[in-house]
């Protein structure tokens, strides 16, 4: 008898094992952080490497946290040419998902090498992992790339243009420039096209759609027909270049601090792109507040039109819902990537310099936003915020860098 149960204690040890490695094995792979457990083969469906462990590290691959950032880039530049979203602005937000995801898995298919390196600070990089095979990456970025062009030509050939130009930035970026002087300053060039994607496929759209869209009434025969055309003048897409500019310098500080993350040590780069932000950050208020300022008084110079010659009137500036909102807006991108920044300065160690980098990227939201309600459109603004709370809930499952 007591044979019996020692030989059935150690039948049900053998047992158990496995149980625990495997479950050590799927808590790794889950977490993206490897683990010692020995790895399963690869030819047979396994815990460790089943379907869930697929998605994973595409995820990964594709810094799905950080995709909340792109809409509001088309949203912004509606705002920026003074037309509501519509077909042309879907389109280019469409557009941006695909050639941002393009930029993702590219880049980690030209870091493949480096990333296999540096896997003790970057372990849960999908291709060193081995979760994904190199040419799966580059053949989803050639398709979404592709998938990227074609939702821009519905919006017609301008925005197709604008398009190209933000594909060939995205492509150039990952293969050369990245490692460059001039890395930062492609990737502000790709978010600048971005913003100015948004507002020539909604300029585009609503040049189609006649007088439905916003900002878009005609001149005809008729003096009160002339003065509501004056008074909602169509933007070209050109409009929409300093809002842009404005998102190209904010990429242009978070690529900086980027080039640091992984072995950290710079301390003056942090304090530059902190107080970039800050001169950001006063120019959107500024700006905003001025424009409000600049307004025509109702009725002043004959229906509120002004001719050659003619005085014209302002109103005096009262606080308004617009300019909270635009307050609002602009603290919440203060607030979002300033204290990672002033961390990171202080202490300039891969995981603060790379969570200064993951605030960078969340405080593109709340500053599209803010460039939405200062061209008037506090409802897109709002729209643009919604999204941080979902940014913020996945930034905690899946890293944006």
């Amino acid at each position: 008898m007591r044979w019996r149960l020692r030989a059935l204690s150690v039948l049900g040890a053998g047992l158990r094992m496995p149980s625990g490695a495997w479950g050590r094995a799927l808590q790794d792979g889950l977490s993206g952080t490897g683990g010692t457990a020995p790895a399963p083969d690869r030819h047979r469906p396994s815990p460790g490497r089943g379907r869930g462990d697929t998605v994973r590290a595409w995820t990964e691959l594709f810094r799905v946290s950080a995709l909340f950032s792109v809409p509001g880039d088309a949203l912004a530049g509606a705002a920026a040419v003074g037309r509501s979203p519509g077909r042309g602005t879907a389109l280019a937000i469409g557009a941006s998902l695909c050639l941002y995801e393009a930029g993702m898995a590219l880049n980690d298919w030209a870091d493949r090498e480096e990333d296999a390196v540096d896997r003790p600070h970057r372990p849960h990089r999908p291709i060193p992992s081995g979760r994904i095979s190199p040419p799966a990456a580059l053949g989803a970025a050639g398709v979404l790339t592709a998938a990227g062009l074609a939702l821009a030509a519905r919006a017609g050939r301008p925005a197709l243009a604008v398009a190209t130009g933000l594909a060939a930035t995205v492509w150039a970026y990952d293969l050369h420039l990245k490692h460059t002087k001039a890395g930062p300053a492609a990737m502000a060039a790709a978010r600048t096209l971005d913003l100015l994607l948004g507002a020539t496929a909604s300029v585009a759209a609503g040049a189609r759609g006649g007088a439905a869209g916003r900002g878009s009434a005609p001149v005809v025969p008729g003096a009160a027909d002339n003065v509501a055309a004056m008074a909602h003048p169509v933007r070209g897409p050109l409009t929409a270049l300093p809002a842009a500019l404005v998102l190209g310098a904010h990429t242009y500080g978070v690529t900086a601090v980027s080039r640091h993350e992984a072995q950290g040590g710079s301390t003056a780069v942090p304090l530059a792109v902190l107080a970039t932000t800050a001169g950001l950050g006063a120019a959107v208020l500024t700006a905003g507040r001025a424009a409000r300022t600049r307004a025509p008084e109702p009725g002043a110079g004959g229906h509120g039109a002004t001719g050659p010659g003619e005085h014209r009137a302002t109103r005096p500036h009262r606080l308004t819902p617009a300019d909270l909102l635009l307050t609002a807006f602009t603290c919440a991108y203060l607030r979002t990537a300033g204290p990672p920044l002033l961390h990171a300065a202080l202490n300039p160690s891969p995981p603060l310099t790379q969570r200064a980098v993951g605030g960078g990227i969340r405080a593109m939201i709340p500053l599209q936003a803010a460039l939405a309600a200062r061209a008037g459109a506090p409802g897109s603004g709002l729209a643009v915020m919604a999204l941080v709370p979902l940014a913020r809930s996945l930034a905690r499952k899946v890293s944006p860098t």
